[in-house]
C-alpha cells in the first residue's frame, strides 16, 4: 500500500519561506513522477509544480514561478518544495502527489496516489 506523507506546513508571515517535504513508502519512489498540488478555501485544487523521476525535470505553474522550487532525494523517498516570498495567496492546503510513471503533467486526475495534505497559511 502506497503512503505519502506531507510535513512542514505551518503559519508564517508574507515574505517568508517555508519548506514542504512528502515522505513515500510502499512503492519504489524512484519510479514515480511527483507533484504539488494545492486547495484554497472553497476553491478547486490547483497544480503547483511537478519533477521527473530523477529529479532532471521540473515545471512550475505561472503563480509560483521564481518563488517555489521543487525538488527530490531518491535515497530519502521524499520529495520536497522550499517556498520563498510567500504570499497571503499561497495559503491553501498542499498536497504531494505520485504517477508511477515518467510523464510530467499538470493534471491532477492523472496522479495515482496522494497524501493527506498539510496546511500553509500566509499572513499579511
Amino acid at each position: 500500500q502506497v503512503q505519502l506523507v506531507e510535513s512542514g506546513g505551518g503559519l508564517v508571515q508574507a515574505g517568508d519561506s517555508l519548506r514542504l517535504s512528502c515522505t513515500t513508502s510502499g512503492r519504489t519512489f524512484s519510479r514515480a513522477s511527483m507533484a504539488w498540488f494545492r486547495q484554497a478555501p472553497g476553491k478547486e485544487r490547483d497544480f503547483v509544480a511537478t519533477i521527473s523521476r530523477s529529479g532532471a525535470t521540473t515545471y512550475y505553474a505561472d503563480s509560483v514561478k521564481g518563488r517555489f522550487t521543487i525538488s527530490r532525494d531518491n535515497a530519502k523517498n521524499t520529495v520536497y518544495l522550499q517556498m520563498s516570498s510567500l504570499k497571503p495567496e499561497d495559503t491553501a492546503v498542499y498536497y504531494c502527489a505520485a504517477r508511477w510513471d515518467n510523464v510530467i503533467i499538470t493534471r491532477d486526475s492523472a496522479y495515482d496516489d496522494w497524501g493527506q495534505g498539510t496546511q500553509v497559511t500566509v499572513s499579511s
